[in-house]
């Protein structure tokens, strides 16, 4: 991290993942994606993530869209609100 800008190196997503926002709660392990190709998917929190990070309503994640059901991710990184705003900053999301 170069302390006079303050800029990260963030995490990006390889050729099969995309940047989302989470729209919603749905209870259990999965929340409602808007993902920057456009669609809407179900993503699934993975076990190793579920009870060591939060994921909320407008928290901006990685997830990786399933090859057998594309209406369907996994979530890989939550991003902090730090980082969001970074990766808004830069144009890489809305």
């Amino acid at each position: 991290m170069s302390e006079e800008s303050g800029r990260r190196n963030l995490r990006m997503p390889n050729s099969d993942q995309v940047f989302a926002v989470v729209t919603e709660h749905l209870g259990g392990n999965h929340v409602r994606l808007h993902c920057e190709d456009g669609k809407t998917r179900l993503g699934r929190i993975p076990g190793r993530m579920k009870y060591r990070i939060w994921i909320n309503e407008d928290d901006v994640v990685l997830a990786e869209p399933w090859d057998w059901q594309d209406e369907k991710a996994t979530i890989e990184w939550r991003y902090t609100g730090q980082d969001a705003a970074q990766l808004r900053a830069e144009g890489h999301i809305q």
